[in-house]
C-alpha cells in the first residue's frame, strides 16, 4: 500500500516530536504538500506518552534494538545515479541508555491476567526493601503499544469531531470511561475571561491507604500514560500562545497545576504563590509576608528599577538574595519554587527575569503558573499531527527512510529512499536528530538528561484532597550537582490508576540516571511492602515501581556541527531539561521563517462563513476581500476570527 504514495512533495518531515509535528502543521498550514513519516508505531518520538505495557514494549523494542547487529547494505545503492551521492540515516534509535527497572508491589493472588508473568519473572518485595533485580528482555510484556496505528495513513481532511484521538480505539475507551473526577473546566481561548463549568462529582476527603499488588497495575495498565519527557506548560508561553493562535487547543485538554512544593530541611513544604497564598501561609510570619510580597512586587517590574541589582550582575542569584535581608526559608522558596534555579549556575538577572516570568503566568487560568495536558504531554504532538493532517498532510508510521539522495552539482537534497525502496522527491527535508547516522554526528558533543518514573501509593505532601499536581525542586546535596525536578500527577489526568501516583524525576546527567536519582528517591519515598500498609501512620509514600533511563538532550547542538549536511535539510533535536517547550516551539518557528521567509507561521484558522468548495458560485463580496479556497484552505492575510476552542481547561 506504501507504494501508492505519492512521489513529489513539498516538504518531507521524518520524526514526530514536537518541534517536527509543530513545523509540518505550520508547513501544511501555509499550503505545502507534507509527507510526515516515522520509522517508529507510534506518535512523539522521545515526546511520547505510553501506557503502563505500552512502555514496558517500548523497553523491549529498544533493549531488542541495541542488540540488534547493523544490516548489510540495502538496494537502495543501485538506485543513486551518477550525478547523485546519498547519505545514509541511522538504522537504530540510540537517544535511550542505561533503562533499568524495579518492582517493589507484591505480585497479587490474581490468576486471571495473563500479563503477570510475562511483564515480572522475578518474586517481589514483602517484606525487604532492597532492590529487585531488573527484568530482563525476555520479561516484558509483548503487548503492543496503545496508540499504534497502521503503516500508512492518510488521515482525512475533514476536522476531527468528537474529540478523537489520533490513537486506537482501545485507548479511546479507556479514556471515556475514566472519568468522574471533582474538576472545573475553563475554556482555553485568547480571551482573559474562562468559561466555568462544574463537574457535580465530589472525591475530596483525606486519602487511604490501600494494598496494591502489582496484578493491579498490570490489569488497570491501559489507565496510565506515561510520559518520557516531563514537562509542564508556562500559562503565559510559547507552546500555550501557539496552541490558541492555530487552535489546535480544541484538540486537547488541560489541568492546572495545584501545588508549588519545597524541599527543605528534609521535609516537604507547600510554597505560597499567589498575594492569597502567601497571606493564608501558616507557614510564613507576618513579617516574611511582607518581605516576601514586597520582593515579588518589585521582581514584576525590576528592568525600571536598574539601580536595585546592576552591582550584583556578575554574582549569583542567590548571593543577590542574601543581599535583600530575606530570611534563608524564603531566599529557598524564591531561588528552587519560584525562579527554579540552582545555586551556583543563575545569575542575578536569569533569576530575576525568571521570577518575573513565573509572577505574570499566575491567575491566567488557576492559582499556579502552570497547566498539564490530559493523558500526557505525548498528547501535544498529536494534536499538531491532526492540525497538518487537516489541512492535507500524509501520515506514515512504521516507514523507515534509508538514505538521502543528494545532487552533486547543487549540492542539494533531492529525494529520499525507503525501505521499500520507493523514491520520493520533495523541496525540502526536516529531519528529527536521531535519525542521523553516526558519521553524520560524529563531531557532536551530546548532553544527557537523567530520567525516573515511579508508581507510588501516596503523595508525598498529603492534604484533604488525594487530586492534586505538584511540582517539586530538590536542591542538590554536593557542589556542581544538579537540581532534581518532581512532577506528581494524580488520577484525575488520566495518567495513572485511582489510588496511585504518577512521579516524573529530571536532571541533568552526570552519571546514570539511576545514580542520579536514586539517592533522591530514597528521602522521598520507601519501597513498598504489604505488610507494612496496616501501620497507621507511615513517614513516605510507598514506592511500587520505577523505571531508570538516561534520554539524550539535542538542544544545544549548532547546525555547523553536523557533517554533510545539504542546506535545504533541517534538523529538529529531541527533548531538553527545561520544565516547559519554549525550545520546541522556537526551533519550529525559526526554521520555519528559514524555509518560507514570507509566509505566516501558524496563522488562526479561517473563518467557516468564508470557505467554498471549488465551482461554487462567489458570494458577493466588499472591495478589498477575499475568500478561501477550500482545496487550498489558505487564510486571507492577517485574518483574526478564530473559532470557539471545543476543548477545556480542567480545574
Amino acid at each position: 500500500m506504501a507504494n501508492s504514495l505519492p512521489t513529489e512533495f513539498d516538504v518531507i518531515v521524518m520524526g514526530t516530536g514536537l518541534p517536527e509535528s509543530i513545523l509540518a502543521a505550520a508547513c501544511s498550514r501555509s499550503g505545502q504538500r507534507v509527507l510526515h513519516l516515522d520509522s517508529r508505531s507510534y506518535y512523539g518520538g522521545n515526546w511520547a506518552s505510553f501506557s503502563f505495557p505500552g512502555l514496558l514494549s517500548w523497553l523491549k523494542e529498544h533493549r531488542q534494538n541495541s542488540d540488534t547487529v547493523e544490516e548489510s547494505p540495502a538496494a537502495w545503492q543501485d538506485m543513486i545515479h551518477e550525478t547523485e551521492e546519498a547519505i545514509p540515516l541511522c538504522k537504530k534509535d540510540e537517544t535511550i541508555q542505561h533503562a533499568e527497572v524495579f518492582c517493589y508491589a507484591s505480585q497479587g493472588m490474581d490468576g486471571n491476567i495473563e500479563e503477570l508473568d510475562a511483564l515480572q519473572k522475578n518474586p517481589s518485595c514483602v517484606a525487604s526493601s532492597t532492590l529487585i533485580k531488573p527484568l530482563d528482555s525476555t520479561s516484558l510484556s509483548e503487548e503492543t503499544h496503545s496508540s499504534h496505528i497502521t503503516s500508512y495513513e492518510v488521515p482525512t481532511k475533514d476536522t476531527p469531531k468528537n474529540n478523537e484521538e489520533i490513537t486506537d480505539t482501545a485507548e479511546t475507551s479507556v479514556k471515556e470511561e475514566y472519568c468522574g473526577y471533582d474538576t472545573y473546566k475553563h475554556t482555553l481561548s485568547d480571551g482573559t475571561k474562562d468559561e466555568i463549568k462544574p463537574v457535580l462529582e465530589d472525591n475530596s476527603g483525606p486519602p487511604k491507604r490501600k494494598r496494591i499488588a502489582y496484578s493491579q497495575i498490570v490489569k488497570e495498565g491501559r489507565r496510565f500514560n506515561i510520559d518520557l519527557s516531563s514537562k509542564l506548560l508556562y500559562s503565559q508561553g510559547l507552546l500555550i500562545d501557539l496552541l490558541i493562535k492555530s487552535n489546535v487547543s480544541r484538540y486537547a485538554e488541560f489541568k492546572n497545576v495545584t501545588r508549588i512544593l519545597a524541599f527543605r530541611e528534609g521535609k516537604v513544604e507547600q510554597v505560597p504563590c499567589s498575594r492569597a497564598d502567601v497571606f493564608n501561609s501558616k507557614e510564613l510570619t507576618m513579617v516574611e509576608k511582607r518581605m516576601l510580597m514586597k520582593f515579588l512586587t518589585f521582581c514584576l517590574d525590576y528592568e525600571q528599577h536598574p539601580e536595585e541589582y546592576q552591582a550584583f550582575t556578575q554574582c549569583s542569584f542567590s548571593e543577590y538574595l542574601k543581599t535583600k535581608k530575606l530570611t534563608p526559608s524564603l531566599q529557598h522558596f524564591i531561588l528552587h519554587s519560584i525562579a527554579m534555579m540552582s545555586e551556583s549556575s543563575c545569575t542575578t538577572v536569569d533569576g530575576l527575569k525568571a521570577t518575573k516570568n513565573f509572577l505574570q503566568c499566575l491567575g491566567r487560568f488557576g492559582n499556579t503558573p502552570f497547566l498539564f495536558p490530559l493523558y500526557g504531554q505525548g498528547e501535544i504532538p498529536q494534536c499538531f499531527c491532526r492540525m497538518c493532517a487537516v489541512f492535507g498532510g500524509i501520515y506514515c508510521l512504521r516507514h523507515k527512510v534509508q538514505c538521502l539522495v543528494v545532487d552533486r552539482e547543487s549540492g542539494r537534497c533531492k529525494a529520499i529512499i525507503d525501505h521499500l525502496g520507493q523514491r520520493i522527491n520533495a523541496k525540502y527535508f526536516i529531519v528529527e536528530d536521531s535519525y542521523l547516522s553516526e558519521e553524520t554526528c560524529s563531531s557532536v558533543q551530546y548532553k544527557q538528561i537523567s530520567r525516573a518514573v515511579l508508581i507510588t501509593d501516596q503523595s508525598v505532601l498529603k492534604t484533604d484532597s488525594d487530586q492534586q499536581i505538584s511540582i517539586l525542586i530538590v536542591p542538590p546535596v554536593e557542589p556542581g550537582a544538579h537540581a532534581v525536578r518532581i512532577i506528581e500527577l494524580c488520577s484525575s489526568t488520566m495518567t495513572c490508576m485511582k489510588d496511585t501516583y504518577l512521579v516524573h524525576l529530571t536532571c541533568s546527567s552526570s552519571k546514570t540516571a539511576r545514580e542520579d536519582l536514586e539517592s533522591v528517591v530514597k528521602k522521598l519515598f520507601t519501597p513498598y511492602s504489604e505488610t507494612e500498609v496496616d501501620k497507621e501512620e507511615l513517614p513516605k509514600p510507598g514506592l511500587l515501581w520505577a523505571l531508570y533511563f538516561n534520554m539524550r538532550d539535542s538542544s544545544g547542538v549548532s547546525r555547523s556541527s553536523y557533517n554533510g549536511l545539504p542546506p535545504n535539510v533541517y534538523v529538529c533535536t529531541g527533548p531538553d531539561c527545561g520544565l516547559g517547550s519554549e525550545h520546541a516551539v522556537k526551533q519550529a518557528e525559526t526554521l520555519f521563517h528559514e524555509i518560507f521567509p514570507s509566509e505566516e507561521f501558524c496563522p488562526p484558522p479561517p473563518n467557516p462563513e468564508d470557505i467554498f468548495f471549488d465551482g461554487d458560485e462567489k458570494p458577493s463580496e466588499p472591495l478589498g476581500t477575499s475568500n478561501i479556497v477550500m482545496a487550498k484552505l489558505e487564510s486571507s492575510e492577517g485574518s483574526k476570527n478564530l473559532e470557539s476552542s471545543g476543548k477545556h481547561l480542567q480545574n
